[in-house]
């Protein structure tokens, strides 16, 4: 018989994943089964142009649906997979019929992590994860004379610019002393803070939600701010429900190995929801963006056909907020100091930023508003070579061969 593979999930992860299984010449069944119902789509621009309204629907959609009829996906929207029993190779689906497989995907992603204050349940509080929520929140901000947005990540601050450019007040309530303290440091925080400001945002830094009140939110302090909706942007959360009711091994989203591969030789994972080893780094990691929903599917697809792989590509993310766009290339460990080193000019937003480590290797590079230098900051990143601060500073002097030869970056 021939073989079948079962993808649950339906996102950029899930469609990318029976794609590679096709162009690897995967000739047994495909069967994809995504809880919404629309056809499997990319997140980024749900919180950037389709949420400003400057891309068509159309255009988040990874494949057409004649696609997946020419490539023989079996394509299941509005059914997810609700159990996997790993002992005899099936899995429940949702509308109760019950499949066979020989290999699984688990590409369930992450959902929003909620507000748990009072009058989190408020008609008024909106979360952006799908594009039924990007729909909704456009509604909102063609109607909304102002918003108050919780948390000052990457979902927080692009909703804060989405509103902004749609004419909408904006207030942002960030517990951290800056944006994006976690993922970019205090240095490079700043750079955020002062964007929005300069756009109009009321930035309330330090600041704690204590409530959802009909007419807004109210700070720990008894602050009120008055608002028409709340926008929550407090991070994700790995859905790994389905994975740990199987006995996967969960840790901070279902821990895999460089190849994708779960606790179970046969039950694979990838995107938002894989923790998996990464071989350059010598550790775990789970990283929520864009590059790794698109990446990882092919490594997972070569080690369900039992082909050596191993996914080891650097974590990578993007933002564009106002004028400002930005990449970001590497990984500085939650908690971990480095030290940041700036070349180019902070004021005007056009610099390059790199985090180094103790030894002065680069472990993470950043590009604003500089759009030539991405294969110079990949080499550095992945070089793992000492680096001269002085030298890595001065945009006078070329970033070609700073890095020296490549080694891993653990």
């Amino acid at each position: 018989m021939p073989a079948t593979f079962v993808i649950a999930g339906g996102g950029l992860a899930a469609a990318k994943a029976a794609e590679a299984l096709r162009a690897e010449g995967f000739d047994g069944a495909i069967i994809l089964a995504g809880r919404e119902p629309h056809l499997p789509y990319e997140r980024p621009p749900l919180s950037k142009g389709y949420l400003q309204g400057s891309d068509e629907r159309q255009k988040i959609f990874v494949h057409d649906a004649d696609w997946y009829r020419d490539h023989a996906v079996d394509l299941r929207t509005g059914v997810s997979v609700t159990g996997i029993d790993p002992a005899t190779h099936h899995v429940t689906l949702s509308d109760g019929e019950r499949l066979r497989y020989d290999k699984l995907l688990l590409a369930t992603g992450a959902g929003p992590r909620r507000l748990t204050v009072p009058g989190h349940d408020r008609d008024n509080v909106l979360y952006l994860r799908t594009v039924d929520d990007c729909e909704r929140l456009r509604a909102t901000l063609s109607a909304a004379g102002r918003i108050a947005v919780i948390g000052a990540g990457w979902i927080g601050l692009e909703t804060a610019a989405a509103a902004r450019a749609a004419g909408v007040e904006v207030t942002v309530i960030e517990q951290e002393r800056q944006p994006l303290l976690g993922a970019l440091g205090p240095e490079i925080g700043a750079v955020f803070a002062d964007l929005h400001r300069e756009h109009g945002v009321d930035l309330r830094l330090g600041a704690r939600l204590a409530e959802i009140t009909g007419a807004g939110v109210r700070l720990a302090d008894g602050t009120p701010i008055d608002a028409d909706a709340v926008v929550a942007g407090i991070g994700a959360v790995p859905d790994t429900e389905l994975a740990a009711a199987a006995g996967l091994t969960i840790d901070n989203g279902v821990k895999t190995t460089a190849d994708l591969r779960t606790s179970d030789p046969d039950i694979f994972a990838a995107g938002d929801v894989a923790n998996a080893y990464h071989p350059r780094l010598g550790r775990h990691v789970r990283v929520e963006h864009w590059a790794n929903a698109l990446n990882q599917p092919a490594v997972a697809a070569r080690a369900m056909l039992g082909r050596k792989a191993a996914y080891d590509e650097p974590p990578y993310f993007f933002t564009d907020q106002y004028d400002l766009g930005m990449e970001y290339l590497g990984h500085v460990p939650p908690g971990v100091a480095h030290d940041v080193v700036i070349r180019g000019d902070v004021a005007g937003r056009e610099f390059l930023a790199f985090w180094l480590r103790d030894d002065d290797t680069v472990a993470a590079a950043m590009n604003v508003n500089i759009w030539d230098q991405g294969d110079q900051l990949k080499a550095l990143v992945l070089s793992g070579s000492p680096v001269d601060r002085g030298t890595l500073a001065d945009p006078t002097v070329p970033l070609d061969g700073l890095g020296g030869p490549g080694r891993p970056l653990s």
